[in-house]
């Protein structure tokens, strides 16, 4: 699994992501929050669709909420390959910052390891 967050990747579909969030189960490692649903996808070769989000309660500024959300998806791309290299199905994932206050990418890369290392977990056991 290579390191980049390319488009075919990116978790677009309105549909997908309305069904993420109805049918979709969640694990919280604060201020992260992760829901996710097994799902299939056309495109070849891509197994995870993933989106980033912030919530525009907290951050009223665009600035400070797209700053989260580069941190975010920076993050992931970073962690992916190392735990989702043992996962045979494929997923939609959302990935949610909760918390209230602004961050910095170390604080953001060792939840986002904790987030993922207990998504691989759950997910291998099923």
């Amino acid at each position: 699994m290579s390191l980049s967050y390319s488009n075919k990747e990116k978790l677009k579909s309105k549909k997908l992501i309305e069904e993420l969030f109805s049918e979709g189960q969640s694990m919280v490692t604060y201020p992260l929050r992760l829901v996710y649903l097994k799902a299939s996808f056309d495109e070849e070769g891509v197994q995870f669709k993933t989106g980033v989000s912030v919530s525009k309660r907290h951050f009223k500024n665009a600035v400070d909420r797209n700053q989260i959300k580069r941190l975010l998806r920076e993050a992931y791309r970073l962690n992916k390959a190392e735990y989702f290299n043992n996962i045979l199905s494929s997923y939609a994932l959302m990935i949610l910052y909760i918390g209230k206050d602004g961050t910095d990418f170390d604080s953001v890369n060792s939840k986002m390891k904790q987030l993922l290392d207990a998504f691989s977990k759950k997910v291998s056991q099923q």
